[in-house]
């Protein structure tokens, strides 16, 4: 593996050619990785509200645009290929978990849930309504508001990363706010 040349280096937000691209996909993944993985896993976690599956789905984004790296057409877009990823693959793991939800049996009472000790504080007990608030509200209202006020995306990079117009980006996230303002309201 070589090392990168002065006139080509990692995709931070720099330009490469396209023979640096080819011999340095592994480095320019690795920085991605260093750079960004702890925070593409807790856009994630956000979504999927379940850690481990949030880990599964940034490393296959990783492993998906190092397979791609060398038809990737421009390198300085490779984080929002990530991002774009994350967001598709947690798409994808929330319709499986849809459909195992509605094939697995439960009791007359619903699941078990167990509370620590730690839950009492008044502090935690707001985050969590915040957080439960945000679980319902519908799939691109949600990812609206995690992209833009978790992951501090603009308009532009939310739009690219969810696939659609900056006008629907607003969209959802003033609906989703406006939504999240009635929950959060109703709950005190």
């Amino acid at each position: 593996m070589r090392a990168a040349t002065p006139d080509s280096s990692i995709p931070d937000g720099s330009t490469r050619d396209d023979d640096a691209r080819r011999w340095s996909a592994d480095d320019a993944i690795g920085a991605l990785f260093a750079a960004h993985y702890r925070g593409l896993v807790r856009l994630a976690v956000l979504l999927l509200h379940d850690e481990g599956v949030a880990e599964d789905v940034v490393q296959d984004a990783y492993v998906a645009l190092h397979r791609r790296w060398r038809r990737l057409r421009d390198a300085d877009k490779a984080l929002a290929y990530l991002r774009t990823s994350v967001l598709n693959g947690a798409r994808s793991a929330l319709r499986k978990r849809g459909v195992a939800e509605r094939h697995i049996a439960r009791g007359p009472d619903g699941p078990l849930i167990v509370a620590s000790a730690e839950t009492g504080a008044l502090s935690l007990l707001r985050h969590r309504e915040v957080l439960e608030a945000v679980r319902r509200l519908p799939t691109r209202q949600r990812e609206a508001i995690v992209l833009r006020y978790y992951a501090e995306l603009s308009e532009a990079e939310i739009a690219d990363a969810m696939g659609v117009s900056r006008g629907a980006v607003k969209s959802h996230a003033s609906r989703g706010m406006q939504a999240l303002r009635q929950s959060l309201e109703a709950a005190l």
